[in-house]
């Protein structure tokens, strides 16, 4: 039980990989808040997984394309359990489309999901974090390599992430607190099935040929909570079955 006694928020953990990571946070003994929009019924679902490891568990309703809400989410969470160990940042939106076809409305609400929402929940988990703190944003095998047309979009608004997690892992190093990136490749999720449309050119795209599960993405991001990886900052850890390869 590496994590007994802390405490981790995990943004968008209702379902995929958020709610793998949670639940695997809480196998190590921490204590967890997860965030979620539309998907309640999921979102309890996952409480109540928590709860039967023996950990405490929480679920926050709270879009992060919200400003007030993905700040909220940090102090409802420090106000149910006392203190904030472990952010993970994985809540965030897809888009695929030309960039001719790309409008106002879209950049927007990547920018404020994929950016703006993982910004102001690191700043106010900042605040929290003390000694053995951790953020850990959730990003895409995409920064590293970009498969074909119709991603600039959401390629931009996650290669930020390279450069939030480096900076501030400079900022927050001399109060004991890392910041480091995982990039998933292709991962068999409700919202890119291992079986669906596009799946077959992805898995091409992989060294290994398959998917990857959540619970392997879970796997990394537990590491890196750990006090075992207390000398991994500013990393991006790549999770991609040899996408980037």
């Amino acid at each position: 039980m590496k994590l007994d006694g802390k405490v981790a928020l995990v943004t968008g953990g209702s379902r995929g990989i958020g709610a793998a990571t949670a639940l695997r946070l809480a196998e190590e003994g921490a204590d967890v808040a997860i965030t979620y929009v539309a998907t309640t019924a999921l979102a309890t679902e996952v409480v109540e997984k928590i709860k039967a490891t023996g950990r405490r568990a929480l679920a926050i309703a709270a879009d992060s394309a919200d400003a007030e809400a993905a700040r909220a989410a940090v102090e409802t969470t420090v106000a149910e359990f006392g203190r904030l160990d472990v952010l993970v940042n994985n809540a965030g939106v897809g888009f695929v489309a030309p960039v001719a076809e790309t409008g106002l409305a879209d950049l927007d609400r990547l920018l404020a999901v994929n950016v703006r929402g993982v910004f102001l929940a690191t700043q106010a988990a900042a605040a929290h974090l003390g000694d053995g703190g951790r953020v850990i944003t959730i990003g895409s095998c995409v920064t590293d390599r970009v498969p074909g047309p119709g991603m600039v979009l959401y390629a931009m608004t996650k290669s930020a992430m390279v450069g939030l997690t480096k900076a501030l892992a400079r900022e927050l190093a001399p109060r004991g607190v890392t910041v480091n990136l995982v990039h998933p490749g292709p991962t068999d999720t409700d919202m890119n099935p291992a079986d669906g449309p596009y799946a077959a050119d992805q898995k091409s795209l992989t060294a290994v040929g398959r998917y990857g599960q959540p619970g392997e993405v879970a796997e990394a991001v537990a590491y890196l909570a750990d006090p075992a990886g207390s000398y991994v900052t500013a990393a991006t850890l790549s999770v991609d079955g040899g996408h980037a390869a």
